[in-house]
């Protein structure tokens, strides 16, 4: 591999305290999507739910998430990022809150609802944050520590919420994540500084023609593309994943938490060093080798006999290692697909789509996987796998072109007038 940079600029004091912030933002929304599922069990319980409702529960986040970051895209870059992202997040907080009091089907349906129609945006308000304020020798790094927000609440969703939900009930999870998204709320309206850089280029004056420039805008398509692909993946292996384990592997639900927790470990250790090493060399090359690294842990992970819980648990932690390698670089190169003026539209048109692409992805995995009992193993989960491939190999070429396109475009000269401060110098890059 070839350098990008001679060297990385150090980040400000400002700029850890920025990246702590959204790193913390990214924790408590994941946490908030994945606490979900192992209270399951006891929602249905608790509120007399059947499985196919509970089911409507999970996926309404998803769809209102991905219908939230298209009617956001028209306004996303006519406001201060920093007071869009503290409307989404309040919003986000009264969701989480409303799921902590819901108190039947309708009401949980309701709330879930509420929260991803919020908390689905608040992703590409973060990327746009990021893109507005690191040069892009920089996000590699910065998408290292924020993305750790899926790995710590990889490690600390399922254990807090079983934990605190057999002290207090499943309320409990919720309120806890109330209480420090209000603390983390509080932060940023103290500390964060406006970011409105990208208002002095706006010359859309409606916001549905912004919106409609960010949706045909060519090199948008592309990116918009990779990204959505780049999902199907996780949203496939991700709804079976337990279930495989438990059925198919023989692991006991005691370990399943060792799974998880071992896992998520590995990848807050490994994550930061991918983001070093994204912001060192050439993002695709490390698109590629992670792409590689995936496919070949996928197709063994999805024909493992029952083993051991080490191996297990060693399997995941590679796959993973595969994943992140290609989530982390091939984020921080659709950052630069964008001018700062669209950038806003961009970004929640993508995170629209890649929520939408994940829902028709775990539709699409439930077509493909059959269980013939509630204790049976899974069957046709290694064509899952197979199908996974697919994508990535795909994916890869998409990538491929825009890690091109955006060499090309850091590779033509741009003239900076004199009034244009620092906010306008990211769009050398």
């Amino acid at each position: 591999m070839t350098p990008e940079q001679n060297t990385t600029k150090p980040f400000t004091s400002y700029q850890v305290l920025l990246i702590a912030l959204l790193a913390l933002l990214q924790f408590t929304v994941v946490l908030d999507f994945m606490v979900l599922s192992p209270l399951g069990d006891i929602l249905m319980k608790s509120l007399n739910i059947s499985t196919a409702q509970f089911g409507w529960v999970v996926s309404s986040y998803a769809f209102s998430a991905g219908a939230s970051g298209l009617m956001a895209a028209g306004f996303a870059d006519k406001f201060d990022r920093k007071r869009l992202l503290l409307f989404f997040y309040t919003g986000f907080i009264i969701g989480t809150l409303s799921c902590a009091l819901a108190n039947n089907f309708w009401t949980l349906l309701a709330a879930r609802t509420v929260t991803g129609l919020f908390g689905g945006v608040i992703g590409a308000i973060s990327l746009a944050i990021v893109t507005d304020v690191f040069e892009i020798n920089q996000r590699g790094r910065v998408m290292g520590v924020v993305q750790m927000g899926f790995a710590a609440s990889q490690i600390l969703g399922i254990p807090i919420a079983l934990y605190f939900s057999n002290i207090w009930g499943w309320h409990a999870p919720f309120l806890m994540i109330v209480v420090l998204a209000v603390v983390i709320g509080t932060v940023v309206l103290l500390k964060m500084q406006s970011i409105t850089g990208h208002l002095k280029l706006q010359t859309d004056k409606s916001a549905f023609l912004h919106l409609w420039h960010a949706l045909t805008n060519k090199s948008h398509q592309l990116g918009f593309l990779a990204t959505a692909l780049l999902s199907v993946g996780g949203f496939m292996m991700m709804p079976f994943g337990s279930a495989y384990l438990i059925n198919n592997i023989k692991i006991s639900q005691e370990q399943l938490l060792s799974v998880f927790f071992f896992s998520g470990m590995g990848s807050i250790v490994i994550m930061p060093l991918i983001g070093k090493l994204s912001d060192k060399y050439d993002k695709f090359t490390l698109f590629a080798v992670g792409s590689v690294i995936a496919a070949i842990m996928i197709v063994i992970y999805t024909h493992l006999p029952p083993i051991p819980l080490w191996e297990v648990v060693v399997i995941n932690m590679i796959m993973f290692m595969g994943i992140m390698g290609r989530i982390i670089p091939s984020t921080a190169l659709t950052t630069a697909i964008p001018d700062m003026a669209n950038r806003g539209a961009f970004m929640s048109v993508n995170a629209s789509l890649q929520q939408m692409a994940g829902g028709i992805a775990a539709i699409a995995a439930g077509l493909i996987v059959t269980q013939p009992n509630k204790f049976g193993p899974l069957q046709h989960y290694d064509i899952l796998g197979y199908v996974v491939c697919a994508a990535i190999a795909i994916c890869l070429y998409l990538v491929y072109k825009v890690s091109q396109m955006v060499k090309a475009k850091a590779a033509k000269p741009v003239n900076l007038s004199p009034v244009e401060s620092y906010d306008n110098l990211n769009e050398v890059i």
